[in-house]
């Protein structure tokens, strides 16, 4: 034991991950912070380190492994002489790598496109260093976008974190200049235009993990400001299973998909979820059998066993034009990001009347909405009736933090708004592990509408959201409220979640 209570060890060159060259994070942040995982036993990481007082460094392996580490203390020569000889190469390195390069040519460049690691601080620069934190702050914290907005007095920079954005930084007004120039250098943007808008990408590392960052660019008052959206491939194809459905609702979507032609439509306003339900339905889907296309505006992820197109309007390549394209190359599904006019829903039903299964999405409150919205556009009801086969609405709602949710006695109407009458629900206090919202993290609710006969009948007499909707639950649909409710009786969220998230979706 040393000062600090952490064991002294000497015989680092004994350990298991040292004698088989088990790497478990970067050499670079191992020879920086003079850091090194020697061992897993029972779930717990057990990690040399030189100086106890660098808790920097203990902090970047825990996240970067996601396992609890205990700490021993070793020398810093010991420790650097077993670093060099964990991370020395084996044998047959070369011929391995000649023999993968000789299998893949893209191997070498495409090393270079993905970007540098965030864990490796290879520069002095303390905006570089301040930009790096930032962005692994955010990551770790599991924001989805990133926000610099420039202020009179500095540039304020905010998380999106569960839907919601919070208030992190407000660096110095100095560093507002270098920072947005650093993130336009890295996005690869004009960095002498300061009066166009500007959209760009950013392909970093974290660990072993791709993060991609779409960044886009306007002027405002102060100067200019930059939201990054981030982009976790580690996140995305979560699967069906996981979406958080109830079995009904779960089996009757995976019958949809399953079908060898007609229209699924996925709706809800931005940042609903709908693209991650679409990943995860095609990739439910997804076989060597089956040819699938999509076409995206952009394409956030790139999927295999499937060919993507992205939207490009500078060249005039639009969704009807992609679509024409794509029916000339014979696919068995395809996937449309968003159905934003009647061109491209009219040769979406043909697509789907021709054998063809269409995933797509648009942007309305509810399921019988999106029926009224493509009538709207100038689509015959009778075409939708024999085309579309299900339209399923969603939400995000946030879930409680499992450390501080605590139950309480509702109020009367409470209860009525919900239509519940349990004695005890739940919500969250605010802790150090929420950041004192009371949430953390997030589940959907969703409604599925399958096109039954009486709806059909419905809708060819008249396209009316409301009409359609009564007809839709007299047939068993749960509203999305109705669904909020089961996650508040389950403790899963708060009541005043459920409402914000269904406003304007009220039951009939």
């Amino acid at each position: 034991m040393n000062d600090f209570g952490i064991p002294q060890v000497t015989d680092l060159l004994e350990y298991r991950f040292v004698k088989e060259k088990i790497q478990k994070i970067p050499y670079a942040l191992a020879k920086h912070k003079v850091v090194l995982p020697l061992d897993e036993v029972e779930g717990v990481l057990l990690v040399a380190i030189s100086n106890p007082l660098d808790l920097e460094a203990v902090e970047d392996v825990r996240c970067l492994t996601g396992l609890p580490i205990q700490e021993v203390c070793a020398s810093r020569l010991l420790l650097e002489e077993a670093i060099e000889k964990c991370y020395h190469q084996k044998e047959n390195v070369a011929s391995q790598l000649i023999a993968s390069l000789q299998g893949d040519p893209l191997a070498a460049s495409e090393e270079e496109e993905d970007g540098y690691d965030l864990l490796e601080q290879k520069t002095d620069s303390p905006v570089i260093r301040m930009l790096n934190v930032m962005l692994i702050e955010a990551i770790q914290q599991g924001a989805s976008d990133v926000h610099f907005e420039p202020l009179e007095t500095g540039i304020g920079v905010r998380y999106r974190i569960d839907g919601v954005l919070q208030m992190r930084h407000a660096p110095p007004k100095e560093y507002q200049s270098q920072l947005i120039t650093r993130i336009k250098v890295m996005a690869k943007l004009d960095i002498a235009e300061h009066r166009l808008p500007q959209d760009g990408r950013i392909k970093l590392k974290m660990g072993g993990r791709q993060i991609d960052f779409r960044v886009s660019t306007v002027p405002v008052a102060f100067g200019e400001r930059i939201v990054l959206r981030i982009l976790d491939k580690s996140n995305v194809l979560v699967g069906l299973n996981k979406l958080g459905m109830r079995g009904p609702t779960l089996e009757s979507l995976k019958k949809a998909i399953h079908l060898n032609e007609g229209i699924v439509l996925v709706t809800g306003p931005t940042g609903s979820g709908k693209t991650t339900t679409l990943y995860s339905a095609i990739s439910e889907i997804n076989s060597s059998e089956t040819n699938i296309m999509t076409i995206e505006d952009p394409v956030e992820y790139k999927l295999q066993g499937m060919a993507q197109i992205g939207v490009n309007a500078k060249i005039h390549l639009d969704f009807a034009t992609g679509l024409r394209h794509i029916l000339r190359q014979d696919p068995d599904v395809i996937m449309i990001g968003e159905i934003r006019d009647r061109e491209t829903a009219e040769i979406a039903i043909q697509a789907s009347l021709t054998g063809h299964l269409v995933l797509s999405t648009l942007h309305t409150n509810d399921a019988p909405s999106a029926l009224t919205r493509l009538v709207d556009m100038g689509i015959e009801p009778y075409l939708l009736s024999s085309s579309v086969v299900a339209v399923l609405a969603q939400r995000l709602v946030r879930t409680l933090c499992t450390h501080c949710k605590t139950a309480y006695e509702p109020s009367e109407r409470e209860l009525k708004e919900l239509g519940l009458n349990e004695k005890v629900l739940y919500k969250g206090k605010g802790c150090a592990h929420c950041y004192g919202l009371g949430y953390k993290g997030r589940h959907g609710i969703y409604e599925l509408m399958n096109l039954t006969s009486p709806i059909k009948r419905q809708l060819l007499k008249s396209a009316d959201a409301l009409e359609l909707q009564k007809v839709a639950l007299s047939c068993g649909m749960s509203g999305l409220r109705e669904e909020g409710a089961y996650l508040v009786k389950d403790g899963i969220t708060t009541s005043a979640e459920v409402l914000r998230v269904t406003r304007g979706c009220e039951d009939t």
